[in-house]
């Protein structure tokens, strides 16, 4: 008993990592008959290693308990290290990296998710066929770069392409041709002035983010499956007609900071009935147009309302109808509590109304 005593002494006291630990602790195993379990060894270090991570490149973590994720993010890497062929997941944002080599995902082309965002990578040191071999990918980012264009081709089965904070300032027409499965596409923070109809064959698209670029219209032609669309912080001035009907699962829109005004949104615009938000705030509307009664969140703070009328609201029926808004933000505008309509609190009886 004094034995298992002494060795379960010295089993915690291997943590410690002591070479005379270590050497006591073998001494009694060889006395007991107990031995090391197999699939655990050491490296100079003292700390126990699997089989299994002694493939993960030196200036990368590969967690056990993680067999096919690899992080070497925020390690300084001007390059991309040798990745294992195990490997599903692999993480190299905030480095260094300027280049993309041929080859460079060769060896593990089963790969889901890449993380390159927050570089200095640029199209003239990328090879364009680099990401297109990856058969499984999902998900790619490549936020914060030096990119001037899309990389052209990727892999069919993308589903979310982070791309902002680059140089882009056109969206060429066939760089996201075949990406049926793509759902989100974030090219918000880029220099775009117009992707025309480069969007429109994008099928499964559901989040879409052009906000703080050059915009001076709303993109032409876009798939109807937008869920969530994104605009602000551009120089859009109008709104087609009926563009927004397109939209049939459209519950999400912000457009604001923009240059907006009354003349530039036709009638019943945003008269559409799966918009639960509207964004407005921060352009120069004199009016609030007229929205939908489903429509829950209403922000057009920040702009130069100084009128209210029923109809925005509640339609023609006005009192016998009840909007559905919750939140409506009118401040820093030239509205005043004496001008709105006496039915208004009725109409709008579930709202909040923000700073009038």
């Amino acid at each position: 008993m004094k034995l298992i005593g002494l060795l379960l002494l010295a089993a915690l006291l291997e943590g410690t990592a002591s070479q005379y630990t270590d050497g006591y602790f073998n001494w009694l195993a060889r006395i007991l008959g107990y031995s090391r379990p197999r699939q655990q060894y050491y490296y100079g270090g003292g700390d126990p290693v699997t089989p299994m991570a002694a493939d993960c490149p030196a200036e990368c973590t590969c967690p056990p308990i993680l067999p096919t994720a690899m992080y070497c993010d925020t390690r300084r890497l001007k390059h991309i290290p040798s990745i294992p062929a195990r490997m599903k997941y692999v993480y190299l944002q905030d480095n260094q990296i300027e280049a993309i080599p041929d080859g460079a995902f060769d060896n593990a082309t089963g790969l889901v998710w890449i993380a390159l965002h927050r570089n200095k990578i640029s199209n003239e040191k990328m090879s364009n066929q680099v990401f297109s071999k990856l058969k499984n990918l999902e998900r790619l980012y490549l936020g914060h770069n030096n990119l001037t264009s899309i990389p052209h081709p990727l892999p069919r089965s993308l589903r979310e392409l982070r791309i902002a904070g680059n140089k882009i300032s056109k969206v060429q027409t066939n760089s996201l041709e075949g990406l049926d499965n793509l759902t989100t596409l974030l090219l918000n923070d880029n220099q775009l002035e117009d992707v025309g109809s480069s969007l429109k064959d994008l099928k499964s698209l559901s989040i879409l983010d052009l906000s703080n670029n050059h915009l001076k219209k709303v993109p032409q032609v876009l798939p109807d499956t937008v869920h969530q669309l994104y605009l602000d912080f551009n120089h859009i001035s109008t709104i087609p007609s009926e563009y927004f009907k397109q939209f049939l699962k459209l519950q999400y829109a912000r457009i604001s900071n923009n240059e907006l005004t009354d003349q530039g949104i036709p009638f019943n615009a945003f008269n559409v009935s799966s918009l639960i938000e509207l964004d407005l705030s921060h352009n120069k509307l004199k009016t609030v147009p007229s929205v939908s009664e489903n429509l829950e969140n209403l922000y057009l703070h920040a702009n130069r309302i100084n009128e209210i009328k029923m109809d925005s609201f509640c339609g023609t029926m006005g009192i016998m109808n009840f909007s559905k808004i919750r939140v409506l933000r009118l401040d820093g505008n030239s509205i005043r509590q004496e001008r709105l309509p006496e039915e208004i609190h009725h109409c709008l009886r579930q709202a909040r109304i923000i700073d009038i």
